[in-house]
């Protein structure tokens, strides 16, 4: 196996196949690294930024919306004008970068499938790199699979393409430029554009991105201005590349319009993010004796601080002329129990009915099964139109208040204590095992999910809230007793998992002193 030669200061610590090399090539490794050095210290100091706010905000400070950016929240501007591709978007899916859900999404009928690289992707090396030569065959329309003694292949029409490279704050290990390892999202995000940018546009489908996990609008300026520099290199038009930004932060809730406006040229619209802006909210008011949230299944889009970020992201996105997609429902087909499966499809329909009238111009969804159900709910309320822009909600005015209206704190119930802890070592073992994306108790779980049932437990804990309905305070002894007993239910399910070193794991990140920022970071290390 000859190992291609890179150019000085570019690092790959990891196995190159002959397969991984047509991807790391020796001038997309060039790109990475031009992007590295250019940005990588402003993100070093977003991250600062972002750690400083933690500090204030963990002393007792409130978020508010920004004085200094008054003037963009008050002036008149719009995004730039969308390609056709992604003027229909009323069901997206999502997933991993696995050959069968690469191939399964894009034929599943939904208009467009956001692949990715981030929150239901275990993200070792083997994933990301096999994960790159899966879309650009998919692209290339050369995807297929043999498995289990099923052939796989794409059909003549497929969804549009959307990529979601890491978040900011997660790193590739396996390469280093200049002897420090690169930004994750980055590397991702420049290798598929190398490959695949031109492709995309001689097809006119992309190239297209989700972005997740911001905190503020100058994370947006960071890819607004490493979206200008990419296009330059790669000689493509400015203006090419389009991003939907994840509201996944609950301060992040606060610059939706600044969001918008820095990414005006390269914006497709805004994603309410509800599984991630939910353990945002607890990571955030951790702290804060009066926060306490009530078991996770009671913390629904109705619940009052969701539903005032719901429609205040609906209201900003059509005000700039921009696309309003809602979140991700997490419930999942139920093939073996017909009573339980109406059930799930009725909380499918009822959220993407929701989500339809409300004024979105599409919704989630994390399963093929659920495409067809959540297409109709939209087609009832738009028919043939594409979008629902003219739906400006004049009457919506979301107040700071509002955002950090937290409720419902009651019940908390042992019930859902155990389902933290069951659904946070299940996961973690699969993802540990190189799973990203795991169907547990009948809800399609990724790290987002997982992060509120660690974050839930670790705040109970030490909330003076954090009280059962039957009385007894959660404890941190109380949850060590509970982990031993949930680990033996999932061992007995017979799933693949390294549960033994997740039950560790969780209860270390859920009952020590210090909260850990992201499960991932600790957890990356170890794959």
């Amino acid at each position: 196996m000859s190992t291609p030669t890179y150019g000085a200061g570019i690092q790959i610590n990891a196995p190159i196949t002959p397969d991984f090399a047509t991807i790391l090539t020796p001038e997309a490794m060039a790109l990475v690294a031009k992007l590295h050095r250019a940005f990588e210290p402003r993100r070093q100091q977003l991250l600062a930024a972002r750690a400083e706010r933690a500090k204030r905000l963990d002393a007792g400070e409130r978020p508010d919306f920004l004085a200094e950016t008054k003037h963009i929240r008050e002036g008149d501007w719009k995004v730039a004008p969308l390609p056709k591709a992604l003027e229909c978007r009323r069901v997206e899916i999502t997933g991993p970068v696995e050959a069968k859900m690469v191939i399964n999404a894009f034929n599943s009928g939904a208009d467009s499938y956001m692949t990715d690289f981030e929150d239901s992707n275990s993200p070792s090396w083997e994933n990301q790199i096999q994960g790159q030569i899966n879309l650009g065959r998919a692209i290339r329309r050369t995807l297929t699979l043999e498995q289990n003694g099923k052939s796989y292949k794409l059909n003549d029409k497929i969804a549009t393409l959307q990529v979601r490279p890491r978040g900011w704050h997660l790193d590739e290990k396996h390469v280093l430029i200049d002897g420090q390892r690169v930004h994750g999202g980055i590397f991702d995000f420049a290798l598929f554009m190398f490959h695949n940018a031109k492709e995309q546009i001689a097809r006119g489908a992309g190239p297209f991105f989700y972005l997740p996990k911001m905190e503020s609008h100058l994370e947006a300026r960071l890819w607004n201005d490493v979206f200008v520099m990419t296009q330059n290199e790669l000689g493509l038009p400015q203006g090419t590349i389009k991003a939907t930004v994840l509201i996944e932060t609950i301060v992040a809730a606060f610059e939706m319009e600044e969001i918008l406006y820095e990414l005006r040229e390269h914006s497709a619209g805004l994603n309410a993010g509800r599984w991630d802006y939910i353990f945002s909210c607890i990571k955030k008011f951790k702290l804060d004796k009066n926060f306490c949230l009530a078991d996770r299944a009671q913390v629904k889009m109705t619940a009052p601080f969701m539903r005032a970020y719901a429609l205040l992201l609906l209201k900003t996105c059509h005000k700039r002329g921009a696309p309003a997609i809602g979140g991700m429902s997490a419930l999942i087909p139920i093939k073996n129990d017909p009573e339980k499966n109406a059930i799930a499809m009725a909380g499918i329909i009822a959220d993407k009915k929701r989500d339809a009238t409300d004024g979105y111009d599409g919704g989630w969804v994390a399963h093929p099964g659920l495409v067809e159900a959540s297409m109709k709910e939209f087609v009832a309320v738009l028919g043939d139109k594409p979008n629902q822009w003219e739906k400006q909600k004049p009457e919506v005015s979301v107040t700071a208040a509002d955002l950090l209206n937290f409720q419902p704190e009651t019940p908390i119930t042992e019930a859902g204590l155990r389902m933290n802890i069951n659904v946070g070592i299940h996961y973690l073992g699969a993802w540990l095992a190189g799973n990203g994306c795991v169907p547990i108790h009948n809800l399609m779980e990724d790290a987002a999910t997982a992060e509120i049932s660690r974050s839930q437990v670790w705040q109970w804990i030490r909330s003076p809230k954090g009280v059962l309905d039957d009385g007894r305070k959660v404890t941190a002894e109380m949850v060590k007793a509970m982990v031993p007993e949930e680990l033996a239910k999932i061992k007995a399910g017979g799933f693949d998992g390294k549960f033994d070193r997740a039950a560790e794991i969780f209860t270390q990140m859920s009952t020590q002193e210090a909260f850990a920022e992201f499960l991932t970071l600790p957890l990356y290390e170890e794959i």
